[in-house]
């Protein structure tokens, strides 16, 4: 009986971490081509959103498959930076805005407020995590391996629009999360 009870509840983790990814891929996919006009914020709000709800549905591990894996899907359907080596300060971004996420969402359960102040702060970590990563340590790292274009473009894609596209993200992903929770519990 309790393989039983395993085995399903493994099954379901499958299910719903594959669903949050397909759907996160779909989304990247549909927004792709918003990219001269404000990709960057449509991509970057519904991918933040995807997030806290994959966190929410999937558990902390479905969470972080999903926000690591979803830079690189964006990368192979050509959205984002052009460079690899870019790709994992995404992940790491997206890995701290997940854990943050999770442990306020799953402390204050159904406390609006205190949900929103959760997205706020792990907005900002992700933010930071992000700036830093790519401003402060990749490009001086890279160096005279960048021209001058791509250390513009990347100072202003990982600075305040990151943390903008986490914020609208989550908070819609506040406004779905109960339509969600109702649907399933069905």
């Amino acid at each position: 009986m309790r393989n039983s009870k395993s085995n399903k509840r493994g099954a379901l983790w499958i299910t719903r971490t594959a669903a949050m990814i397909a759907l996160l891929i779909a989304l990247q996919w549909a927004t792709s081509g918003t990219q001269a006009f404000a990709g960057q914020y449509i991509t970057g709000t519904l991918v933040n959103c995807v997030l806290p709800v994959s966190v929410m549905l999937c558990g902390i591990s479905g969470g972080l498959v999903v926000a690591a894996m979803s830079p690189f899907f964006a990368f192979f359907l050509g959205i984002g930076p052009k460079l690899l080596q870019i790709v994992p300060c995404i992940a790491v971004g997206n890995v701290v805005y997940v854990v943050l996420l999770h442990l306020f969402l799953r402390q204050y359960g159904n406390k609006l407020w205190k949900n929103v102040l959760g997205v706020l702060l792990a907005a900002a970590a992700k933010f930071v995590t992000l700036y830093l990563a790519v401003v402060k340590i990749f490009i001086p790292v890279m160096g005279a391996g960048l021209k001058a274009p791509q250390i513009q473009t990347f100072t202003a894609m990982f600075s305040w629009p990151q943390l903008a596209t986490a914020l609208l993200g989550g908070l819609l992903a506040l406004l779905i999360l109960p339509v969600l929770h109702r649907a399933i519990r069905k």
